[in-house]
């Protein structure tokens, strides 16, 4: 059985020349997945039992938000509105102010190790820190309100997409970059009209998808006061006003599915 698995396998071509076929290492690595998988649940004190016997408990929960009591949607509209502002703006600048930090770190387009090094760093650091932390710091430093929550979502969307628009700049053909730097074209120019180009649907499409997945983030910002949908889903989570969160929650559903309608048709147009 070893020897069928982990052996190399001989082979003999029509021409007489005998050559080994490297063993497959998918057993070894469902091994290790196996091992992982066990050491997790161990570690995180998960319980199947647990999960029987209780799942049922969120359904109850969902029971208790039907009907959705529709008298209060009024009241959702304008914090859900502040939500979709606080995101597309947070989205927007942060889209735009990581393109040029994005340049410096492609090794391709700027031959300096440590700077690219360092700018990596930054969005590296900038990722790892939760929206709902970066929110509650900015609303110790700015105060309670959607300023906070723009912020939390600009550092994010900052973040997120300097680190993939640097990875698809990496990628991208340098031959007409190389020359029109070689023609005496500035870096900045070069970029411009060399790269810009087949970088540019990526990008709109990245974010795009970036706008989608903050409107949703930026639901929760609100338990910790940056404003938005999330300060009275709060409010009537815990006065356990169940059918007006069950509004809350079908309003929000239904401006995200809007926007990833929306998204998705223009991403098709883009490709």
């Amino acid at each position: 059985m070893y020897d069928k698995i982990f052996k190399p396998k001989k082979l003999v071509l029509d021409s007489g020349e005998v050559v080994y076929e490297k063993a497959t290492r998918t057993p070894i690595a469902w091994l290790i997945f196996l091992a992982l998988l066990i050491f997790s649940i161990k570690f995180t004190n998960f319980q199947f039992s647990a999960l029987i016997e209780r799942g049922s408990n969120f359904f109850d929960m969902l029971k208790r938000m039907v009907p959705p009591d529709t008298g209060y949607l009024p009241k959702v509209i304008k914090p859900l509105l502040d939500t979709i502002k606080m995101s597309f703006i947070g989205s927007i600048l942060g889209s735009v102010l990581a393109i040029p930090f994005a340049i410096l770190a492609s090794s391709n387009i700027v031959h300096n190790v440590w700077f690219n090094k360092i700018v990596r760093i930054i969005f590296t650091f900038l990722r790892t820190l939760p929206t709902l932390v970066t929110a509650l710091i900015a609303t110790y430093i700015f105060g309670l309100g959607t300023f906070a929550g723009t912020l939390a979502i600009f550092i994010f969307s900052f973040s997120y997409m300097g680190k993939q628009m640097f990875e698809v700049i990496e990628t991208v053909d340098m031959g007409a970059f190389e020359a029109m730097e070689s023609m005496g074209a500035t870096k900045l120019k070069a970029f411009t009209f060399a790269i810009a180009p087949q970088i540019m649907p990526i990008y709109l499409s990245t974010t795009l998808f970036n706008f989608e997945g903050n409107v949703r983030y930026a639901a929760i910002l609100g338990y910790v006061g940056a404003g938005g949908i999330g300060m009275i889903l709060n409010d009537r989570v815990n006065n356990r006003d169940y059918t007006s969160v069950g509004m809350i929650l079908l309003a929000l559903l239904v401006t995200v599915m809007t926007i990833e309608l929306v998204s998705q048709v223009i991403r098709r147009k883009l490709t």
